[in-house]
């Protein structure tokens, strides 16, 4: 069975870095992400991951699967982390927890602390450089937010746990693609 790709194939997206800046949809946090109705990329990742996080290997197709790789890299970094400190947190420590871990360091296409250099081009020049990071910043803390929500909502009834869903944190030691941010 193959996993499952991003359903942006082609569009006319501005790629920096094999990294394709797609709109977001109703981004709460500030960035250079156009705001969009139509597609959302976050979204996309968060409802594949716990599918997709069950491959090793997995063929890029189009410039949106590279992102939605990045996306599900770091979900399951975020989840590896909550984890580890522990499944008996308020939703509101994790929140925090998680945003401080979306505004850490963040390696691009073409450094060293990249894992997945051989698959992405790096930026053609510094100013594309510091877009893209700009742009990663964006997604990354547009997607803790969007999981702690996830994380913390009982999927039966639609109400608030006191600790993160078992359903989600189950996937807290799979590695897609045996690589992590």
């Amino acid at each position: 069975m193959p996993a499952y790709h991003s359903v942006i194939t082609e569009g006319d997206f501005r790629v920096l870095g094999s990294i394709p800046l797609i709109p977001l949809n109703s981004p709460k946090y500030r960035g250079p992400a156009p705001v969009s109705n139509e597609y959302d990329p976050i979204g996309e990742a968060i409802n594949l991951f716990r599918a997709n996080v069950l491959f090793r290997n997995y063929e890029i197709k189009s410039p949106g699967d590279r992102l939605l790789i990045y996306i599900t890299l770091f979900i399951s970094d975020c989840l590896n982390k909550v984890a580890a400190r522990g499944l008996n947190e308020k939703m509101s420590d994790t929140s925090r927890f998680l945003n401080s871990v979306a505004n850490g360091a963040i390696a691009i296409p073409g450094e060293a602390g990249f894992p997945l250099n051989s698959m992405y081009q790096a930026p053609a020049n510094r100013n594309d450089a510091d877009l893209l990071r700009q742009y990663l910043a964006q997604i990354r803390q547009e997607t803790a937010h969007r999981l702690v929500t996830k994380l913390y909502t009982d999927p039966r009834t639609g109400g608030e746990l006191a600790a993160p869903s078992k359903w989600w944190m189950a996937f807290a030691k799979r590695k897609f693609m045996n690589k992590s941010l």
